[in-house]
């Protein structure tokens, strides 16, 4: 059972990590990324520019041996032919989406922003990271079913 929000983070992080491999897509990548979140934070604190965590984090990820790309960009496409881009902080190991997030509040819309760069990337899971007064992180899984199968909104 995942705890709610109030048990904290590092209650999550412990359930998550003990979680069969096969129950949690990109399970060990977004470990990963979720520990070096907390080593950035944890030494940084609160209060810097988005900029300042995502340079940390991208350092910290690829001394632990990841690929981090950063500033990733996107082509959203609509009846085959390209409409816009979309630009991602950031892709680790080529398969997580990490939106970085400094704001005093996480705002609502993050998640769907998340969400829409998964659909417009492909890739299945994404992180959003707040570097926030307090660290938190949200885990978004998308299946990339048509739009058929999962309505014509975006939650």
């Amino acid at each position: 059972m995942i705890p709610a929000p109030d048990d904290g983070p590092v209650t999550l992080l412990l359930i998550l990590l003990r979680m069969r491999e096969d129950q949690l897509l990109e399970r060990r990548t977004t470990a990963a990324i979720i520990g070096a979140f907390y080593d950035v934070y944890n030494r940084l604190g609160y209060g810097f520019l988005e900029n300042v965590y995502s340079m940390a984090l991208e350092r910290e990820l690829v001394e632990r041996g990841h690929t981090v790309s950063r500033e990733v960009v996107f082509t959203v496409s609509y009846k085959g032919k390209p409409l816009t881009t979309q630009r991602l902080d950031m892709v680790v190991n080529h398969r997580v989406v990490v939106e970085n997030k400094s704001t005093p509040k996480l705002a609502p819309f993050a998640r769907r922003q998340t969400l829409s760069y998964l659909r417009a990337s492909m890739l299945p899971v994404g992180l959003i990271l707040h570097f926030g007064p307090t660290a938190r992180f949200c885990r978004i899984v998308h299946t990339h079913r048509s739009t058929e199968d999962q309505g014509d909104h975006v939650p």
